[in-house]
């Protein structure tokens, strides 16, 4: 048993949950981030039903209101945060061509996807620092690899979607300018692609399950004090920016 604690936002069902339990299989306490608290409360019964020590945290990341009343719980009744996951993500609406994307559409994309990490990982800064060491995962897509997606070879190639691509390629620039920041303070950060995971968010058309996405997410979130950051990996290889 590690004792460590956990935040995994978005947690409630798909990716998030399924890192939930394989974290709580290592030992960690889980806050669970959901913004809607009938279905984060289900999704922390299932949890506990299974023997987890797990605790249903309401929050949205898009709203400064919420995610500072949720970093004075956690500091209230843990006083540290030894992994942080960002997780909730949205794709937008329909796919259309990046030309006639609404604006619209694509600031609601950016809201979640982009500030909502930088939001989050600043709010629970001080209780990461108090953890004396800890990990922050961006959770990202080969999507937002300019590596990836300027090869004609590549199968994302031709996912030209301008609002969820662009977002993930922010996020892995975020990830990168925190990780040098916050090195000095003993705080690490990573970022992950879970692949093109069978959830909602697709209708369930990837061909990865959800055990085989969070496994990666699972492996960055548990590093020690030794691992990497300011990468960005594939279950445990790296991809490029």
């Amino acid at each position: 048993m590690t004792g460590k604690t956990v935040l995994i936002t978005g947690a409630n069902k798909g990716i998030g949950y399924e890192t939930a339990r394989q974290l709580g299989r290592l030992g960690y306490r889980i806050w669970l981030g959901s913004r809607d608290a009938e279905r984060g409360g289900a999704a922390v019964a299932q949890l506990v039903a299974e023997g987890h020590d797990a605790r249903l945290l309401v929050i949205d990341v898009t709203g400064d209101a919420s995610v500072a009343a949720a970093a004075a719980r956690v500091q209230a009744e843990d006083g540290r945060l030894d992994v942080l996951i960002n997780n909730s993500g949205i794709t937008g609406g329909p796919p259309s061509a990046p030309s006639v994307e609404p604006i619209g559409q694509i600031q609601d994309v950016y809201q979640t996807n982009v500030f909502g990490p930088i939001r989050v990982t600043q709010a629970f800064l001080p209780l990461l620092t108090a953890a004396g060491r800890a990990n922050v995962v961006m959770v990202s897509s080969g999507l937002g690899s300019l590596g990836w997606l300027s090869d004609p070879d590549n199968a994302f190639y031709g996912v030209n979607i301008l609002g969820y691509n662009s977002s993930k390629t922010a996020l892995n620039a975020i990830t990168l300018s925190l990780a040098k920041d916050l090195a000095a303070v003993g705080v690490k950060v990573n970022a992950a692609d879970p692949g093109y995971t069978a959830t909602d968010m697709n209708g369930h058309s990837g061909y990865r399950t959800v055990e085989q996405a969070a496994a990666g997410i699972v492996w960055l979130a548990d590093q020690d004090a030794d691992g990497p950051t300011g990468r960005f990996y594939f279950e445990q290889a790296e991809v490029p920016w």
